[in-house]
């Protein structure tokens, strides 16, 4: 990812995540250079959000290209869905954060973790692909197969960090494990359904994340 050797922005709840761990992909698509692998993105983001499968033979028929040329711009097709996944949980957690913005401290984490939980939940397009490719969905968006758990992970390291500073909770736990371990508790109540068979439940991720966070202490 090109940045200037002078000035680096402050991170952002936007750009945190991607900063902390880039990919081939996604330095491809911040550099301005890379024309066609953004204009095969955006269609397979338009795509996913239209609630389709993101198909990469379709997908190059659509740009009028072979597969190869498609692979060759942006990667294989889980490197794909992991940046389109990723450019739609942005806008989500910057809601989230807009929606918690007159709390502070353990209340604002654990607002901005509930409200991102929820969204995700409602979303139709993604609880279709949820549906669709579960599976796959379960190993992009909760292992280090793909970025994504690495991106939220940092968000949420940087939010303890913001609003409980270096030393969380007295000093009891690590920023980093502190984050990870609430990363986990999104997923699980996420992806209930997926992984025990329950039901996602953004109300149950609240409490979780409250009582880790002693929010109420």
């Amino acid at each position: 990812m090109t940045r200037t050797a002078t000035h680096t922005a402050p991170a952002t709840i936007a750009t945190v995540g991607t900063d902390a761990a880039p990919s081939w992909l996604s330095e491809r698509l911040a550099d301005g250079i890379h024309s066609d692998a953004r204009r095969a993105f955006d269609a397979a983001r338009e795509t996913f959000i239209a609630g389709r499968r993101i198909d990469m033979t379709a997908l190059a028929g659509a740009l009028g290209v072979d597969r190869t040329s498609l692979f060759r711009w942006v990667g294989n097709r889980d490197a794909l869905l992991s940046e389109v996944l990723w450019s739609l949980a942005i806008p989500t957690l910057v809601q989230a954060e807009h929606a918690a913005a007159e709390a502070s401290g353990a209340d604002r984490i654990a607002a901005i973790l509930t409200h991102f939980v929820d969204d995700l939940i409602t979303a139709e397009y993604f609880r279709s692909f949820l549906r669709r490719e579960p599976a796959r969905a379960l190993r992009l968006l909760t292992t280090k197969e793909s970025p994504i758990q690495r991106r939220y992970v940092a968000t949420a390291d940087w939010l303890v960090r913001r609003d409980l500073g270096a030393e969380p909770l007295g000093g009891a736990i690590d920023s980093a494990d502190l984050a990870y371990i609430l990363v986990r508790l999104s997923e699980s109540f996420t992806y209930a359904d997926l992984i025990s068979g329950d039901v996602p439940s953004a109300e149950r991720a609240r409490v979780a994340f409250r009582l880790l966070l002693r929010a109420d202490a």
